[in-house]
């Protein structure tokens, strides 16, 4: 992640391009959840308060690598105590221009806060909107859609990304690392996962229809008929290790 948000800051430098960016990050499962195999039903029963001290600490030491020189620790406030929202800034020794600052999960009532923070920030410092809460215009409501458009959607673009959903009932990895987007989906074997590429370096972001039809191709069986397959060449998981003889 560092070293694609450092890339993508160099190049929109140069490019004079705005030094605004998105990053989605995977925050590991905290070991609480692991030891009681909760991620099975929800990996955090306790939402955004629960998921974060774990992301204020990953986001500060990100923050810390990307900065030249960090001078100091990373300094944060929260913003919002009930959505959860924060503001990280990572000043840096060779001066104010090369700090740079980030609000951790953003979401639609943070509208105002962001635009008075990019205000804040100015142009010369990159602002990183870090697990943002919201996809497109249209999740700010048909009375903001056009102002988020105009100050969040045309001017940011990610500097990083590590994105998991199910895209056809598979298991989908789609990540950015700046300036190409990758996709793989995830098949689950004996032997352990298998990560099946879907398709070459590209740098627009793949449609869900596009990874759809990739799935297709390399996968024409859905996972329920493999599955089933598998249940018939190797029997149920219950069944398995069990003796043939009957009672």
């Amino acid at each position: 992640a560092v070293v694609s948000i450092q890339d993508a800051i160099e190049s929109h430098r140069q490019e004079g391009k705005p030094l605004r960016f998105y990053v989605d990050y995977l925050i590991p499962l905290p070991p609480e959840t692991k030891e009681t195999k909760a991620e099975d039903i929800d990996p955090w029963p306790g939402g955004l308060a629960q998921m974060y001290p774990y992301a204020e600490e990953i986001l500060s030491s990100i923050l810390q690598r990307v900065v030249d020189e960090p001078a100091g620790p990373c300094s944060s406030q929260v913003l919002s105590a009930p959505d959860c929202c924060g503001f990280f800034v990572q000043e840096s020794k060779t001066g104010a221009k090369h700090d740079v600052a980030a609000i951790l999960f953003p979401g639609v009532d943070q509208l105002k806060t962001m635009e008075d923070i990019d205000a804040m920030v100015g142009d010369e410092r990159p602002l990183i909107l870090f697990n943002k809460q919201f996809q497109r215009p249209a999740d700010f409501g048909f009375a903001d859609a056009g102002r988020s458009k105009q100050q969040i959607f045309d001017r940011f673009s990610y500097g990083f990304a590590f994105q998991e959903f199910a895209c056809r009932g598979e298991d989908t990895k789609l990540t950015f690392e700046y300036p190409y987007w990758t996709a793989a989906v995830i098949c689950e074997e004996e032997e352990g996962n298998k990560e099946v590429p879907l398709s070459d370096k590209q740098k627009e972001r793949p449609s869900y229809e596009e990874l759809e039809k990739k799935i297709n191709n390399v996968l024409p069986e859905p996972l329920w008929m493999r599955k089933m397959g598998e249940a018939e060449t190797k029997g149920f998981k219950f069944q398995r290790g069990a003796g043939n003889g009957s009672t």
